[in-house]
């Protein structure tokens, strides 16, 4: 396994330097991948205990627009849907810090908007995590594979454990699906889980 940016990720999988990229932004820049969902995902912005987001009935962006805010890099788990979300409304962000994965944020601040699976009750106790699924639009998190790549079993196996909607059929359809076609029409009728 590999951690690094989503083009990198991309790009070692288009070179077949590793089996497959998973990504959640990036992908769609390699025509040479065979790109496919796996789940959809919404935020949560996490604050410390008595933090004013905290009692506010209802979360707004403006509301956090009004606050330091420590986010993932550009380019990294669906930054561009967040910048695009308060960029709409005219809001302009306060990053104070910008970091490549959720535990960094918590570390380093213990202030952050990131992805909602990154926060857990039991470990972030000092942290609430507020719902902001409203506020966002979800993100897909791809896979993707060389086209032309010869799958062996394990590797169906892999995307099928990783994405169980992604069945061996699926995913032969997905290769066997010219470059340019429309993703979503080949996908449409899943409904992905979301986390």
């Amino acid at each position: 396994m590999h951690q690094g940016s989503p083009i990198q990720i991309a790009e070692m999988a288009a070179d077949g330097g590793v089996d497959f990229a998973l990504a959640t932004e990036g992908l769609e820049h390699f025509a040479d991948l065979v790109m496919m969902p796996c789940y959809d995902w919404n935020r949560c912005i996490v604050v410390p205990r008595g933090h004013p987001l905290g009692d506010l009935d209802e979360l707004t962006l403006a509301a956090v627009a009004e606050f330091p805010i420590v986010t993932y890099v550009f380019g990294f788990t669906g930054r561009s849907k967040l910048d695009d979300s308060f960029s709409r409304l005219g809001l302009v962000l306060k990053v104070v810090f910008t970091a490549t994965d959720a535990d960094a944020i918590k570390v380093y601040v213990r202030l952050g908007v990131l992805a909602r699976m990154a926060y857990d009750e039991r470990v972030d106790s000092d942290l609430v995590a507020l719902d902001a699924s409203h506020l966002f639009e979800p993100s897909t998190t791809m896979i993707g594979c060389r086209r032309g790549t010869f799958l062996r079993g394990y590797m169906y196996d892999f995307i099928e454990e990783f994405a169980p909607h992604l069945t061996r059929e699926r995913v032969d359809l997905a290769f066997a699906t010219p470059h340019g076609s429309d993703r979503d029409e080949l996908f449409q009728d899943l409904a992905l889980p979301l986390r």
